[in-house]
Formats: C-alpha cells, sequence, structure tokens
C-alpha cells in the first residue's frame, strides 16, 4: 500500500534526515539512497527496512544537511595554482579574481577526505530510519482503514439492494402470469388451466434467484471476513469479488424487471469500485 514516512534529529554538526515512500507492489521491491559516508551500511539499512515493511515498491533516503563549521571538503592548493598559472599563460592580463573562480570550479580542486562513520552516529541513525517506518506503517494503517470502512460500505449498498430486489419480485411474477395469459388470449384457444399453472411454474423456475441471492450472500460475508483476517488477502478478495460478479450478472439476467434491473446496474457499479481498490492490495 501506498506510504510516506519522515524523521529526522539534530547532531552536533549535522542534520539527518530520513524519507521513506512506499506504492502498491506485491513483493517488497526497495531501493536506498545514501550519502557517500553511509554507503557501507546499505545492507544493514535494508535488513532494517526488510523487517518492518513486508511488501511495497519503497524508496528510502537519507538526507545530510551540514550545520557546523566542519568539512571534509578542502582546496586542493596545488591544483588550483597550477590552474591559474596555465590560465595566465594563455591570457596575460586577465583579473586575478576571475581566474580564481574559474580554477576552483575545474576537475580535481577540491580534495574530499573519507570520513569514517562513527558508532554513535550510526545508532542515531538507526533510531531515526527506525522512526520513519513506524511513521509510514501508521500512515499505511489508516489507509488501510479508510479502505476497509469502503468495502464495508460498498458491500452493505450491495446487500440493500438486493432486498429491495425482494419487493420487486411479486410483481414480476404476477406480470409473468398475466404475460402468458395475454398471450393464450391472443391466440383464441381453449386455455387448460393445468397446462397454463406448469407453463407458469416453468417461467417461475426459469427467472428464480433465490439461489443466486444465497450465494451472493454468502461471498458478501466471506468477502468481510477475508477483509478483517490478520494476513495479506488482495489475491483472495480479488477471487472473492469475481465470484460476485457472477452471481450478481445471473440476477441481472433473470430479473426481467426494469426496477430490478436498475437495482442490479447498482450493485453492479459498487462491485467495480470495490474492484478497483481491491487491485490497490494486491
Amino acid at each position: 500500500m501506498t506510504g510516506f514516512g519522515k524523521a529526522l534529529v539534530q547532531l552536533p554538526l549535522k542534520k539527518i534526515t530520513v524519507e521513506i515512500k512506499s506504492l502498491n507492489s506485491k513483493n517488497l521491491d526497495l531501493s536506498v539512497r545514501l550519502p557517500q559516508p553511509y554507503k557501507e551500511k546499505e545492507l544493514e539499512i535494508r535488513n532494517v527496512i526488510a523487517q518492518q515493511l513486508e511488501r511495497g515498491k519503497v524508496e528510502c533516503s537519507v538526507f545530510i544537511e551540514v550545520t557546523g563549521e566542519e568539512t571534509s571538503a578542502t582546496l586542493n592548493a596545488p591544483i588550483v595554482k597550477a590552474y591559474i598559472a596555465q590560465m595566465k599563460n594563455i591570457i596575460p592580463d586577465a583579473d586575478a579574481t576571475e581566474l580564481m573562480k574559474m580554477a576552483v570550479r575545474m576537475p580535481d580542486a577540491l580534495k574530499v577526505e573519507r570520513c569514517e562513520l562513527d558508532e554513535q552516529e550510526w545508532n542515531e541513525i538507526v533510531k531515526v530510519l527506525n522512526q520513519a517506518l513506524v511513521n509510514i506503517n501508521e500512515f499505511r494503517r489508516q489507509e488501510g482503514e479508510k479502505l476497509g470502512n469502503d468495502f464495508v460500505n460498498r458491500v452493505s449498498s450491495i446487500r440493500s439492494s438486493m432486498k429491495e430486489i425482494e419487493g420487486y419480485e411479486e410483481d414480476r411474477i404476477k406480470t409473468v402470469k398475466d404475460r402468458l395469459l395475454q398471450n393464450l388470449k391472443e391466440l383464441e384457444v381453449n386455455i387448460d388451466e393445468s397446462r397454463y399453472a406448469q407453463e407458469v411454474v416453468y417461467y417461475i423456475e426459469k427467472l428464480d434467484i433465490n439461489e443466486e441471492k444465497v450465494r451472493l450472500t454468502n461471498h458478501l460475508d466471506y468477502f468481510l471476513e477475508t477483509m478483517n483476517a490478520n494476513e495479506h488477502a488482495g489475491r483472495k478478495l480479488g477471487f472473492i469479488a469475481q465470484e460476485m460478479g457472477r452471481e450478481i450478472n445471473t440476477m441481472g439476467s433473470k430479473s426481467n424487471h426494469s426496477e430490478m434491473q436498475k437495482l442490479v446496474v447498482k450493485m453492479k457499479d459498487e462491485l467495480e469500485k470495490i474492484k478497483e481498490q481491491v487491485l490497490n492490495i494486491l
């Protein structure tokens, strides 16, 4: 799931900031961006993150802001003087300040001394990293809670529509009976009441949606049960949503009633929104 976590620590001479971002992914796809002094600790940082984030396309970035007077970069005086001398040979009357500005931008004008990462500083970085992980997990928990509430509301909406459908079933049966009777009258034939009753039963059985309603109810219950289980259930929720769709489609094909069709369309719309959200947690 998507998320963002940030934490920082102020040390005597520098401020260290850790940012962790995550996007949806089936597995843990981790990238780590570190300043040069911390490169040797990349494997340890990856291990710390992997212990707390099991899934997601995760990007961890560590930033250093120097707040004191200490610096690891110094001018490489012999190189700078050599550059200035060469440029004076080319332009003898050039301004010395301008030559200096050009020289310090040339290759190797600065010497950067490798700084060893002391244990105390590393311990502070681990604390900040763990705090950033706590923050991103809280962010993801809140997002998951919102998503869960959305699922509950949409499942409830499908149940309500299914309940409303029941109010039209008697009217639909009456319509079927009246239509059959009208067709027989238009044919101007004698009506065999027994045969007529058999035909009515036949059509009613073809249009009966009780089995679909029972199965859909079971799927809705199972969807919520799976959603609340302590496991990564995105794929399973996707399968259940497919089964829900089959029952709703069958109900639509059997409805043979304009108001029932409207309710089926509403159920399909809610299910499509559920499927869209499920894709975010696969």
